[in-house]
């Protein structure tokens, strides 16, 4: 296996955890799929519509998500909106993402000698 097989592969891991708590935060605001899509991708996380519309229902399958159904516009659109548990469930997240985060970095900026 070469090296850039085995980074896309730890990216591919990384980003799972990651990915659930960003949507969580992003939705802290109501929004349908498309656009949370382009949200994502826009701060940089990049996500295929394939892998959010299963994540947005597993969520809300979890009860950390609702969704309705706006048909006001010229074409219906399935909001998503963090509930109040979903909102307890990132909090805890973001303070263990800080903890790690704080954690990492001092041990990748360690001098190795």
């Amino acid at each position: 296996m070469d090296k850039d097989d085995l980074v896309s592969g730890f990216l591919l891991e990384l980003r799972r955890g990651t990915v659930i708590l960003c949507v969580l935060a992003k939705l802290r605001r109501p929004a349908y799929g498309y656009q949370l899509v382009a949200d994502l991708a826009d701060t940089g996380l990049p996500v295929e519509a394939n892998t959010l519309y299963p994540l947005l229902r597993r969520l809300e399958a979890q009860g950390l998500l609702e969704s309705n159904w706006d048909t006001g516009g010229a074409k219906p659109r399935k909001y998503y909106a963090a509930t109040p548990f979903g909102l307890e469930v990132l909090e805890a997240l973001k303070g263990h993402w800080q903890n790690t985060a704080q954690s990492l970095n001092a041990i990748l900026e360690e001098d190795p000698s």
